[in-house]
């Protein structure tokens, strides 16, 4: 059955993974059609047909999702560079890449027969938001009721997952092993929930993150699932050693440094050519410019390396170990936060020395200056994060919650 399944992969809508060059590559190479797309993208709140068939096409959903559900299981560090090529086309693209990523990541702790399911179709695209729903349980399965916020790319995904507390037959809340609330994610397809059209927002319109209900659905037990639980994983490949958190954190810190990498690159451009008002001589002879250009140019690679250093060292000891510790997840945190923090200041500086021609609608700028703003408002780019990664380097020990 499984064997079919894979085989019908190779038709249309997606590469087959053995023919899958480097999905970087892919990435750069459906950019220019993103980079079109963009202002209309923002516009409607949803991605254009051909930014979708050409992300189906380049099988950029599938990066984070499991060998043996035909997907490709990439490192990290090559999802964060992935990312930060779609974000610099257009960041509510790159952003709802990283969430549908993510999202898939949680094939690795579903029973197979529910994985194939899902992910069977080539152009599956699973999203959720934030919240806590109620799954009672029933035979068979729960019945789940419960409304969710910022879903990222619901309009164009085929499941919806919504995260519940679990309340059993005789009315009592189901707790782990260590006495915290436990949480499963039922997972739906999208015709089943109900939509709700709020996503009036200064940046990252095109993510159309809105909010959903589910009321009363039947859930069967094998579409539920508890992510990162060590116990429930059924792929013990390392990239399931991560938790989602740290990949959900290097795939949006990709999404801000490619925002600020479009933004740089943009402003380069003009620096060759502009002469600022009441200026005398080219920008690209101000040494401002010049020395502003460098120590942004600098900045960005420098946050980027230490990124991919990171990831790889995590990487490489879930492979040698079988896990990965607190270290490296506080490493990771650390990192990418940085990353955020420092996209978001060349943006800035970009965005700034353009002047007026930095807020024209429909320039290189304006859109991006409010997007790389949204996402970094999102709870992967927090300061408290610093503060946690600082506790644990003096031994003490902070919540692991956002490692």
């Amino acid at each position: 059955m499984e064997m079919g399944m894979s085989a019908a992969l190779d038709l249309d809508g997606v590469t087959p993974m053995r023919g899958r060059t480097d999905p970087v590559a892919r990435a750069r190479a459906i950019a220019g059609i993103i980079e079109r797309d963009a202002p209309t993208i923002e516009a409607n709140k949803r991605f254009t047909p051909e930014v979708l068939d050409a992300l189906h096409g380049a099988a950029l959903f599938r990066t984070l999702l499991p060998r043996a559900y035909n997907g490709e299981e990439v490192t990290p560090a090559t999802f964060f560079r992935m990312q930060e090529v779609i974000a610099a086309a257009d960041g509510s693209v790159g952003w709802c890449l990283c969430q549908a990523s993510g999202c898939s990541f949680s094939a690795a702790y579903l029973a197979p027969e529910a994985a194939w399911e899902i992910w069977g179709d080539p152009r599956a695209v699973l999203a959720w938001g934030f919240g806590n729903g109620v799954a009672q349980v029933v035979p068979g399965g729960y019945r789940v009721s419960g409304t969710w916020g910022f879903a990222s790319g619901n309009r164009h995904a085929t499941w919806m997952g919504g995260h519940c507390r679990v309340v059993e037959p005789d009315g009592s809340i189901r707790k782990n092993a260590d006495g915290t609330q436990h949480e499963r994610t039922m997972l739906v397809r999208r015709e089943k929930v109900r939509f709700h059209d709020v996503w009036n927002v200064v940046g990252l319109r095109g993510t159309n993150s809105d909010t959903y209900t589910f009321d009363d659905i039947f859930v069967p037990e094998e579409f539920a699932v508890c992510r990162d639980s060590d116990e429930e994983r059924r792929i013990d490949a390392p990239l399931y050693k991560f938790t989602t958190t740290n990949l959900y954190a290097s795939g949006f810190a990709g999404v801000s440094m490619g925002i600020a990498r479009g933004m740089l690159d943009a402003f380069t451009e003009m620096a060759k050519t502009k002469t600022a008002a009441a200026m005398t001589k080219p920008m690209r002879e101000s040494e401002v410019i010049q020395n502003g250009i460098a120590r942004c140019e600098a900045k960005l690679r420098s946050a980027g390396a230490w990124l991919v250093e990171v990831l790889d060292e995590a990487h490489d000891l879930a492979a040698r170990t079988g896990e990965i510790t607190m270290h490296e997840r506080a490493m990771v945190r650390l990192a990418t936060t940085s990353a955020i923090h420092r996209a978001k200041e060349v943006a800035e500086w970009a965005y700034h020395e353009a002047g007026a021609s930095a807020i024209m609608v429909g320039g290189p700028f304006e859109r991006r200056m409010r997007d790389i703003h949204a996402s970094a408002q999102q709870v992967q780019g927090r300061t408290a994060h610093l503060e946690m990664c600082g506790q644990h380097f003096l031994g003490m020990n902070p919540s692991g919650r956002f490692f």
